[in-house]
């Protein structure tokens, strides 16, 4: 089973859009085909990020997501010199994707990983983790 470290848009965008990339891969969280690696520092992103009033995401829907977590894999991420992203709230993904053997960070945004600053982080699009699942 594939463990990827989710960035917050592919999960805002999955919840949102259930039949586009993102909703699937949030699908295959649901059948059990895919397990999310995170750490404190994202899990609390994915709460303030999902409650936001401008996104309308039903509590339940939220709050069964959240309540997902638990049983997902949960490490302690570090720094790693050299892994960077154009914003720097979003290197704690890249931090977590290195920490864990899988080496995966799925997104959206592209753009905010530049190559330079991934390390030995495969980072994709949702699309091309559809392929690979």
């Amino acid at each position: 089973m594939p463990n990827w470290v989710l960035d917050t848009n592919v999960v805002v965008s999955g919840l949102l859009s259930p039949h586009a990339s993102p909703g699937r891969i949030i699908d295959a969280l649901l059948a059990g085909r895919l397990r999310i690696v995170c750490d404190d520092r994202i899990i609390d992103e994915y709460r303030r990020v999902l409650s936001r009033p401008k996104f309308r995401i039903d509590p339940s829907i939220m709050d069964a997501f959240l309540s997902i977590l638990k049983f997902q894999h949960h490490l302690a991420a570090v720094s790693v010199a050299g892994l960077k992203s154009s914003d720097p709230d979003d290197t704690k993904f890249l931090e977590v994707a290195d920490a864990y053997s899988g080496k995966i960070l799925v997104t959206g945004n592209l753009k905010h990983y530049p190559t330079s600053g991934r390390g030995v982080v495969m980072v994709i699009a949702p699309a091309e983790a559809l392929i690979l699942l």
